[in-house]
């Protein structure tokens, strides 16, 4: 039996243990967590190491406390919710508008440095963002920005537009520059270029690079707790989680709920997109 033979008959067999392995360290904490969100409290002190209830005894209370306004004596996370979904939003459109122009340009321009620029944009992402907290905290403070939405997404912007620029600028450098020039003969400019023929072509880049951008505004911490720990009204959802975590008379029950509405809106985005971000975050990887 030759090596070949050896390998292809080692890789079936662990090919489904490896899966099976992978499948559960995914899934098992999620489930667990969902699980735990939906067992009433009593129960869970009852039977602390109990798994599996039947789905008669699973309770909405936990979730119903979580998404009631703290008026009305819940935690408030359907304002946290809102709060973080209008800051990664408003992130990633502005992230892409700036790293879409910028990214062709570093793909398609001729100028000097144009080889080194790009690796100069990535190493401002290699900083720790506790580095850059404190100059932040204090130039946010004297420009008014502290304590407001708009101030956390501006660094947000910051943090994502350099790593956003390096990922669609190794996209873009796959798009044959042939079709530009049949644009050009076709009298397009070069916006027209942009917008029309390489955009459509890129189109798995950009929604690899919005889910990017998104998961990283919506799951960030030190910086909403920077910027928006004062006023409750303005905390983003990560910034709530944290306070449930904290609280001696938050059920754990409840702080699992709070736990399932952080991570289920990123879970069904990523599945909706999945194929547009696998295809852009692999295209353009033998390249750049």
């Amino acid at each position: 039996m030759d090596r070949a033979t050896v390998e292809t008959r080692a890789l079936r067999v662990l090919r489904p243990i490896v899966i099976t392995v992978l499948i559960l360290v995914t899934v098992f904490p999620f489930l667990y967590m969902l699980l735990l969100s939906v067992r009433p409290i009593e129960e869970l002190l009852q039977n602390p190491g109990r798994l599996w209830i039947g789905p008669s005894e699973w309770t909405t209370r936990t979730y119903r406390e979580v998404l009631t306004s703290a008026d009305s004596g819940g935690q408030g996370f359907l304002r946290f919710l809102a709060n973080s979904a209008i800051v990664s939003l408003a992130a990633t459109a502005v992230t892409l508008l700036v790293s879409i122009p910028g990214a062709y340009a570093v793909s398609r321009m001729r100028f000097v440095g144009r080889r080194h620029v790009h690796f100069l944009f990535l190493a401002v992402y290699l900083f720790p963002s506790i580095l850059l907290a404190i100059p932040l905290f204090v130039l946010f403070t004297r420009l008014g920005l502290r304590g407001s939405l708009g101030g956390l997404t501006l660094v947000y912007i910051a943090q994502t537009v350099p790593v956003s620029i390096y990922m669609l600028r190794n996209y873009l450098s796959t798009i044959p520059e042939s079709l530009e020039e049949a644009a050009a003969l076709d009298g397009y400019s070069r916006l027209q270029t942009l917008r029309k023929v390489v955009l459509p072509l890129a189109a798995p880049a950009v929604m690899a690079n919005a889910l990017y951008v998104f998961m990283i505004a919506w799951n960030e911490f030190l910086f909403a707790l920077l910027f928006l720990v004062e006023d409750r009204a303005d905390w983003t959802v990560s910034l709530g989680l944290a306070q449930l975590s904290g609280g001696i008379e938050v059920s754990k029950t409840v702080l699992m709920a709070g736990s399932v509405v952080l991570t289920l809106p990123i879970v069904i985005i990523f599945f909706a997109a999945e194929r547009l971000l696998t295809e852009g975050l692999t295209a353009g990887a033998d390249k750049g």
